[in-house]
């Protein structure tokens, strides 16, 4: 468990992302594909269910003996919040209302945020879009990272540690990374957030906030649902970025696990993603892809040739514009 890995530093590379150009060319060849964006109707009605089970659950659980709270939250709890935070990505893309009505979207991310306990909505939204734009980008893209991590957790023990603690880094990085200014909107999440928070520690008690709570930190750390986090991106294989998974965890994820096609299409949501590989397969059958995020964590852990410093960083060049 001690053994280092051979990376000492990111994949540099000198190109720019694959998925704008892999995009035009699709189009030029299936225009159809043009017909798949915009909102997914029965995204906000399915949010609004898994709003209402995380509610029933909190009101469940208020009474049963620790052990039982503890064992639900990671058995149950972090699956919902684990995939409500997906449910964020999507409304991120404005996938609930369309273009048309962004703010519409804005809000009910927030709305969505609530049985997370965390408030993160409004600021994930502003990061990721730099995700996309500039996949890669030394200094924008968030989801790279930092030196200190690729630095440190190179052991396979140290990868354990570091993949339990991905939620902790994930809120830490955009502030040494590409810290932004607060917008009225990112207190606005936090101001409703706290306060369903403290509503619900004085309505239920403490079971519940440690079962919103404790399932986000455990659905987003050591959990077979976390795999995609390294699944994503991660450098795998020399000189591919972004890989795809096409298992049965997608039922449970919006279909996050087609990545290239995500990544392609972005405005298309993830219900028809799978229409995307189905039109243009010959573009993404022979990508490489997983069949198991349980074993992306596993082989990430135990192969000393993988660490956060796997992953392909760019240069940018030109004007950048983030949110």
């Amino acid at each position: 468990m001690g053994n280092r890995v051979a990376r000492e530093d990111y994949e540099w590379v000198y190109t720019d992302q694959p998925h704008a150009d892999r995009r035009k060319e699709i189009l030029a060849k299936y225009p159809e594909i043009k017909s798949l964006m915009g909102p997914d109707t029965r995204l906000k009605w399915v949010v609004c269910m898994m709003v209402a089970v995380q509610f029933l659950a909190f009101y469940l659980v208020k009474d049963l003996d620790w052990k039982w709270v503890l064992f639900w939250t990671y058995g149950f709890g972090s699956c919902i919040n684990h995939s409500m935070t997906l449910a964020i990505h999507e409304i991120s893309h404005n996938a609930a209302f369309g273009n048309n009505k962004a703010m519409w979207n804005r809000y009910f991310a927030i709305f969505a945020n609530l049985p997370i306990g965390l408030p993160y909505s409004a600021s994930f939204k502003r990061y990721h879009l730099d995700h996309h734009r500039y996949l890669g980008g030394d200094g924008v893209d968030v989801d790279i990272p930092t030196e200190f991590e690729g630095w440190f957790f190179c052991t396979r023990l140290r990868k354990f540690i570091w993949i339990i603690l991905q939620p902790l880094f994930y809120a830490i990085r955009p502030l040494c990374i590409n810290p932004k200014p607060i917008t009225r909107l990112e207190v606005t999440n936090v101001a409703v957030q706290l306060t369903f928070d403290v509503l619900l520690f004085w309505l239920l008690g403490a079971k519940p906030v440690v079962y919103m709570l404790a399932g986000s930190m455990l659905g987003m750390g050591l959990h077979p649902i976390s795999g995609h986090f390294i699944a994503e991106h991660y450098m795998f294989l020399k000189g591919h970025e972004t890989y795809s998974y096409y298992g049965s965890l997608n039922l449970l994820t919006f279909n996050v696990g087609y990545h290239n096609e995500h990544h392609d299409f972005p405005s298309i949501p993830g219900c028809r993603l799978p229409m995307v590989k189905k039109i243009a397969a010959e573009y993404y059958d022979d990508l490489p892809q997983y069949s198991s995020w349980v074993k992306v964590l596993y082989d990430f852990i135990m192969d000393d040739a993988l660490s956060p410093y796997s992953r392909v960083k760019r240069k940018l060049r030109g004007e950048i514009k983030q949110e």
